[in-house]
């Protein structure tokens, strides 16, 4: 296994949001939410997963009639997750050099 590829951010649901935070600042729960198409409780659950790994950050706004969640990547998640998507790269480019009949 490439020493690169991190089996926590592996699982598609942690994946998929860290792929999603990476290019981004401060981004809303709710727009997490509806882009990886996930309920509350379970983006709540990986983002809680995340966080205590050190590669989130999560950030609770209370205004006068309104309650924002916010999350960003922190740099150890950003740059764990170069370092993944570097391996699955290179995991893929074996695979595509081996072809089909090796």
């Amino acid at each position: 296994m490439d020493a690169d590829f991190d089996a926590f951010l592996h699982p598609a649901p942690r994946l998929t949001i860290v792929a999603l935070l990476a290019p981004a600042g401060w981004t809303e729960f709710g727009f997490i939410r509806d882009s990886v198409g996930t309920s509350d409780s379970a983006l709540s659950k990986q983002l809680s997963a995340l966080a205590a790994e050190g590669y989130v950050e999560v950030r609770k706004q209370v205004g006068a009639s309104t309650r924002r969640t916010l999350a960003r990547l922190t740099p150890k998640g950003r740059k764990a997750f170069a370092r993944h998507a570097a391996a699955l790269e290179r995991i893929a480019a074996t695979a595509r050099a081996a072809g089909p009949d090796d």
